[in-house]
């Protein structure tokens, strides 16, 4: 048996979510079934963590397990040749055989894009969260920066109620590094997550094609919640506008509690960028 690395990019627009769901079409559930017709193996492919439906990913990475000696150049274009459009397969790797797409991530890089003109252009309206209320974008640099080092993060935390069995799942697979969506603290179930960068960035472009005003969120972390980036920028937005304080923030980090931080941002803004292994 061999193990694959597969990095792929898609347009979240077109699925619901990665994880395979009983009629819905989703990433993974369509990465499985083009795999199927090419290699005749049904095994599902794992991601490095679900994205919702309507996210995006420039560079999400499955790992899968197969006993096709198909060349992985050839399964890469094979792969592109079957899968819509609204999915493209960047690289197919061989990886060591305990590697594992989740398992073996160390850092992840979400990025949020804000598109902040008066009106937003319909090819970026699946691509950027509209919102054109004022910002004070200085208060906002700074409450990003709060986030930056290791904390428990349930405050910026929906409801997870498959989080058990994966973690279950993750324990029968025998691999020894922590899961780190579940198990940062390599045996217990923990929102504790370190967060090593987070940032906002205004970026211009004038282009008749598609012109860009917008503000974009970064952060690089060792594993993310359940929505834990959406309901962030969600709450750092009430900062920008003031009607939070930075010291509100501390506070909400610090009552590990969801219903005292802000609302969920948008998922059409969020792009999981890269996964580092």
């Amino acid at each position: 048996m061999r193990t694959l690395k597969i990095t792929l990019a898609y347009d979240g627009a077109e699925f619901s979510g990665w994880q395979v769901q009983a009629e819905r079409v989703t990433v993974q559930g369509t990465l499985r079934d083009a795999l199927q017709r090419i290699t005749g193996e049904a095994e599902l492919p794992q991601g490095s963590g679900r994205t919702d439906a309507g996210v995006h990913a420039l560079a999400q990475v499955a790992s899968w397990h197969t006993a096709s000696p198909i060349p992985a150049a050839n399964l890469t274009k094979a792969l592109n040749d079957t899968l819509p459009p609204a999915i493209r397969v960047l690289s197919v790797e061989d990886a060591a055989p305990e590697f594992h797409a989740r398992a073996s991530a160390r850092r992840k890089t979400y990025r949020y894009r804000i598109h902040r003109g008066a009106l937003c252009p319909p090819l970026l309206a699946r691509y950027a969260y509209h919102y054109s209320f004022p910002l004070d974008e200085a208060a906002l640099a700074r409450a990003a920066a709060l986030v930056v080092g290791e904390h428990d993060f349930t405050s910026f935390a929906a409801a997870d109620p498959d989080r058990q069995a994966r973690l279950a799942a993750g324990k029968r697979g025998g691999g020894a590094q922590p899961i780190l969506q579940d198990d940062a603290a390599g045996g217990e179930i923990t929102n504790v997550r370190t967060i090593f960068d987070s940032g906002w960035e205004r970026v211009r472009r004038e282009d008749d094609f598609c012109p860009r005003d917008e503000l974009v969120y970064t952060v690089i972390g060792n594993g993310f919640l359940h929505h834990m980036v959406r309901n962030l920028v969600g709450t750092l937005l009430l900062v920008g506008r003031g009607a939070l304080s930075e010291n509100d923030l501390r506070r909400i980090l610090d009552l590990r509690d969801r219903s005292a931080a802000g609302p969920t941002a948008p998922p059409n803004g969020l792009y999981l960028v890269s996964v580092e292994y």
